[in-house]
């Protein structure tokens, strides 16, 4: 697969892991990905009080409308991750990190985790969001 972009990953940082510090890209066809969470097509949100699957449901919306605007998952350059309880997120990391790499493989893109008061979706404890880049 031919890539518009770079991962940095500067020696004086730490190791990162489960993401990349930097991602330059040149030219190509930017995606940007609006937010998706654990819901289904007729607006519900699936899975109620369990984070990995909805976690696993918001990767494969988020997959799911990146391959509709033409991208794949390598194309990935920056995904941002809005969580209710960063230590639920740690206390599960490890099957969400499998379920992350079942959809993405193993490209890790510039990442953030914020945790925040609530989310727009009633019911949604992860929303998931990102910015592509499709080689030209």
């Amino acid at each position: 697969m031919k890539h518009a972009w770079e991962a940095v990953n500067p020696p004086s940082m730490a190791k990162p892991v489960g993401y990349a510090h930097a991602v330059v890209s040149e030219g190509g066809r930017r995606i940007h990905l609006a937010g998706q969470v654990a819901m289904d097509a007729d607006g519900r949100v699936l899975h109620p009080g369990e984070l990995v699957e909805q976690a696993t449901r918001a990767f494969r919306n988020l997959a799911a409308v990146l391959a509709a605007a033409g991208g794949e998952p390598g194309h990935l350059v920056r995904m941002r991750i809005y969580v209710l309880d960063v230590r639920a997120w740690k206390a599960h990391a490890r099957p969400i990190g499998a379920a992350y790499r079942e959809v993405f493989g193993r490209w890790y893109p510039a990442m953030t985790l914020v945790q925040v008061a609530g989310l727009y979706d009633e019911g949604a404890l992860v929303e998931v969001e990102g910015e592509a880049v499709v080689p030209a």
